[in-house]
């Protein structure tokens, strides 16, 4: 076609080659290079006039920082309150929010679940570009979804779905998803930089000139990122994702960005057959099934947001039949497990060195602040010496590498929770004993370095192999 290049653009930097590079020489990033269009024949002025129109003209001149109002946010409910406290109380309107998840995690099921509220009293456009009509019918009568006011669109061509947008005027609109959706003024195939940069940009247009909400689904690439381009995450005001083992029933959606709520927040999900219940209370599901007077199980409390869960962590420690023993860490950072390991092998002189290491975070959640410490030091010498931790008891702190135990934010808070869910023994810093207010129900350990944690463990049961 004339007037068409070929180029390879990274979609990490987008970092534009002639030909194909194993390597991004600007952000040094691997197999990042995809074949896309940057020439393409003129497009008709008519064609250029109508998408230019999506944005407000008035707003175009600069004014007086001192005399631009605060806007009030208005937000609509979704009927999931685990999803509207990710996303800050609710969808505001004029937001776009892209949701991204691993294939058959439930994203279709989810949006197709807020549907049935905000079409109660609001008109909604669900367009799709990967499922007929007849298969959304099948879908919603299972999850029991009315949709009175709920449109569907089979469509992929942005230009058609804008001009249906036009005469339905919805105030929500789902596009799911939008690696399959195309403009007719790019050459390229769906889904390539190119054309979801310009299916994106429309939606914003559109959002943003008409005050409705929009929700895209993204997919993910093997490396579990967004497809596409990395300004697509910067263009859209949300970006959520959905998180979950497909052989697993339970489903975490957190905010990896929102610039009207928390990036902190999580909302947990259980996948049943009638769709996607929410779990108002995630501590007690992770606590459901834990064993008790084993070895190598402790219970840790870690905040997300405003929430605190009390998750357990099991280790095994095993003699290594390999020169070079194993380190497998599930839900745990996997620098943070050679750190600890480190430290009670120099501190305590325990020898990890020679054994093989497993580490796990029941429920598949995924712990990542340093508060979590003791309670995988606890966990991993109970493994190791076969002394068992008391069922009531929750360790919380950061370890350092001189084996100090560091204080850390939100312990009362913690403990709260821990109480609550009847835990009667907390091990603390001592930094934050004199922070920390009396708890009816809990007794507060303060553990100053790690070998004042050795005096929790129970003694091996006789019956206990060596």
């Amino acid at each position: 076609m004339k007037g068409v290049k070929t180029v390879y653009i990274c979609s990490s930097c987008e970092y534009v080659s002639p030909k194909w590079l194993g390597k991004c020489p600007r952000c040094n990033a691997w197999n990042t290079f995809v074949e896309d269009v940057v020439e393409k024949e003129p497009v008709p002025v008519a064609a250029v006039a109508q998408r230019t129109s999506l944005v407000r003209n008035e707003d175009n001149h600069a004014s007086l920082f001192s005399e631009v109002k605060t806007p009030d946010y208005i937000r609509s409910q979704t009927g999931l309150a685990e999803l509207d406290r990710v996303l800050g109380g609710g969808i505001v309107n004029g937001s776009v929010v892209l949701l991204s998840g691993e294939p058959g995690i439930g994203k279709s099921t989810l949006l197709l679940q807020i549907c049935d509220t905000l079409g109660a009293n609001k008109t909604v456009l669900y367009v799709s570009g990967e499922e007929s009509r007849n298969q959304l019918k099948l879908r919603a009568e299972r999850l029991q979804v009315k949709g009175e006011r709920l449109y569907v669109l089979t469509e992929t061509n942005i230009e058609k779905i804008l001009s249906e947008a036009k005469s339905i005027r919805p105030s929500v609109m789902i596009a799911d998803s939008v690696q399959t959706m195309y403009s007719d003024h790019i050459p390229s195939a769906p889904g390539s930089i190119s054309n979801v940069k310009e299916v994106a940009m429309s939606f914003i247009a559109k959002a943003k000139s008409e005050g409705l909400s929009v929700i895209l689904v993204g997919h993910v690439n093997k490396e579990g990122g967004i497809a596409g381009p990395k300004v697509l995450e910067h263009m859209v005001d949300a970006v959520l994702n959905f998180e979950g083992d497909r052989r697993q029933s339970y489903r975490i959606i957190r905010a990896n960005k929102n610039r009207y709520g928390s990036t902190n927040e999580i909302g947990v999900f259980e996948m049943t057959d009638r769709g996607l219940r929410e779990v108002p209370n995630p501590s007690e599901m992770l606590l459901a099934d834990r064993p008790t007077d084993t070895s190598g199980n402790c219970a840790v409390c870690t905040v997300e947001g405003t929430r605190p869960l009390v998750a357990e962590i099991q280790a095994l420690v095993t003699p290594t039949a390999f020169p070079a023993p194993r380190r497998t860490a599930n839900g745990i950072d996997y620098n943070r497990t050679y750190l600890i390991l480190a430290v009670l092998e120099k501190r305590l002189g325990l020898k990890f060195s020679t054994h093989d290491v497993y580490l796990n975070v029941i429920g598949g959640m995924h712990i990542d602040e340093p508060a979590s410490d003791l309670g995988i030091a606890l966990a991993l010498i109970s493994s190791l010496t076969n002394r068992i931790i008391p069922d009531d008891l929750i360790a919380i702190g950061e370890l350092g590498l001189s084996g100090e135990c560091r204080g850390v934010a939100n312990v009362e808070q913690r403990v709260r929770e821990a109480a609550r869910l009847g835990f009667t023994k907390a091990v603390i810093p001592t930094h934050n004993l004199p922070h920390c207010t009396e708890i009816p129900g809990i007794r507060l350990l303060p553990a100053k370095n790690v070998y004042d944690i050795l005096k929790f463990l129970k003694q091996p049961k006789e019956t206990a192999m060596e």
